[in-house]
Formats: C-alpha cells, sequence, structure tokens
C-alpha cells in the first residue's frame, strides 16, 4: 500500500466545485512531460509531484501518473483535495506510486517532502485576482529545488486551456493550448486565461495586445487553412516572433497546438 499522508490540521484554501473528466488535463500534462521532463529525470529517487485539487474525482491524479512515468519511471503521484469526502472516494485508486491527501496549498506530503512538480487545474479560477500572488509564493515555496508549479484553467473536456509556469523565483511562462479543429480564432482561449490574467484582457493590458495580435496574425494566415488548422497555428507563431513576441518554443510545440510566451511580455501592468 501507498505510504498515507498524515492529515494537516487546518488545511489553507477553499474546495472547489470539483468538476472533472477523463483527459480533461492532457494538453498540460504533454506539456509537462516535454518542458519538466529533464528536470525530472535529474530529481532525486522517486520525485514526487502533486495533484493540487483534483476534484471529484481521482482521473487526473492517476493519468497523471502514467504520464509522467514515460519520461521519469520511478515518479510519484500525490492528489491533495482540501474536501475530505473526495479523498475517502479516491483511496480505492491508490496503487504503487498513486496516493491521495487531505489537504490544501500547504501541500502536506510525508516527512514534508518537497513536490519535484505541483500541478494545479481550475483552483485559482474562484479566488479574487489579488489573492493569486500570495497562493503562488506559498506554493512555489514548497518545491524542491529545480521543482515547477503549474497553474490555469481548461474547459470541461481539455479543448482549451491556458496556463503559467513559475518555480521559486516566480512566473517564467505563459502556455496557450487548444485543439485546433475546435477554435475560430487564438482569442478564443481569452475565456480560459488564468486568474492573474483574465481580467487583464481589456485594452491597454499586454495580454490583450498579444491576443490582439495573434487573432490578426491568424486571419493573415487564412490562406494556409486549406493545408491545415496546424499549418495556419505554425505560420500564427512564427509571425508574432517576427513581430517581437518573445516565444519561449518553437515549430515542434506548435505542432502540437500549443504556444508558449515569457511571462515578462504577459504580466499585468500596475
Amino acid at each position: 500500500m501507498p505510504a498515507r499522508v498524515p492529515p494537516p490540521s487546518r488545511p489553507i484554501g477553499s474546495a472547489t466545485r470539483g468538476t472533472t473528466n477523463p483527459n480533461r488535463l492532457r494538453r498540460m500534462d504533454r506539456w509537462i512531460a516535454a518542458a519538466h521532463g529533464a528536470a525530472l529525470r535529474r530529481a532525486g529517487e522517486a520525485p514526487v509531484a502533486v495533484d493540487l485539487g483534483y476534484g471529484a474525482a481521482p482521473w487526473t491524479a492517476v493519468e497523471l501518473l502514467d504520464r509522467l512515468r514515460t519520461v521519469r519511471a520511478g515518479a510519484r503521484v500525490v492528489g491533495v483535495e482540501i474536501d475530505p469526502g473526495r479523498v475517502a472516494a479516491a483511496r480505492p485508486y491508490e496503487r504503487e506510486g498513486l496516493a491521495f491527501a487531505h489537504g490544501g496549498f500547504e501541500v502536506p506530503l510525508p516527512g514534508g517532502a518537497r513536490p519535484a512538480l505541483i500541478r494545479a487545474a481550475n483552483v485559482l479560477r474562484q479566488y479574487e485576482e489579488g489573492e493569486v500572488a500570495a497562493v503562488w509564493r506559498r506554493l512555489c515555496a514548497r518545491l524542491a529545488p529545480g521543482g515547477l508549479l503549474v497553474e490555469g484553467t481548461c474547459d470541461e473536456i481539455g479543448r482549451r486551456h491556458v496556463w503559467v509556469a513559475l518555480d521559486a523565483a516566480g512566473p517564467r511562462t505563459v502556455t496557450f493550448a487548444a485543439r485546433l479543429g475546435s477554435l475560430e480564432r487564438p482569442s478564443d482561449l481569452a475565456e480560459r486565461l488564468p486568474k492573474a490574467l483574465i481580467h487583464r484582457n481589456v485594452p491597454g493590458e499586454a495580454v490583450h495586445t498579444f491576443l490582439r495580435d495573434f487573432d490578426r496574425a491568424w486571419a493573415a494566415a487564412a490562406p494556409y487553412a486549406p493545408l491545415s488548422a496546424r499549418q495556419r497555428w505554425i505560420r500564427s507563431a512564427q509571425t508574432l516572433r517576427a513581430q517581437g513576441w518573445p516565444l519561449a518554443d518553437g515549430p515542434r510545440r506548435w505542432r502540437q497546438g500549443e504556444v508558449t510566451v515569457r511571462w515578462e511580455a504577459l504580466a499585468p501592468r500596475g
């Protein structure tokens, strides 16, 4: 049996709605495996990843373990939920490398272990924008050296997703990811912006300017649409880079329906 995590005396945070579906976080997981896989392989024995606020069913934690083990065989996952009923419901799914714990933003792990990865999807959406920075700092302080926090929002079936990647120094990048066949224009992703950015999608803010430029690049790339939505997306990303947007990825990730931008280019103003 997996080692049981002692429950915290007072979990920090609030319960989410708990909505979840199988494969909802596949785009985020795929990106984590590509972007953080090397760090997981360099990590110590059996690095731990946390699925924070996994919801009413444990599917996303189960899937995270399977996907991380494609890049690091000894990876472990702990699903952390503030609702004790959800933890009890998840316990039958525990197996080697997978455990569930009652807790919140304090991220309780056996022996005070520090995770190599914290994934928090659709958790901060219910919080106020002014609360986000403090939660980010708290979660990043729990990371192991070289660890990564990935925090963002997606739709109910994982077609559209935007997330921020952070380390001990703070936010690093913002990734926009979509099932391209379902996308009319890149700014459709605006409704999935994480809490730190969703209220900043207004004129004068960098994220608004970025999405405007992305839409214009997408429109200009319309001649590529007969080839595929993927080719149109790649051409749009090339245009963004040529315009000076600091993209942190390239064609290999663009072909997956992703574009990753340096955080400082989109950070809120004021």
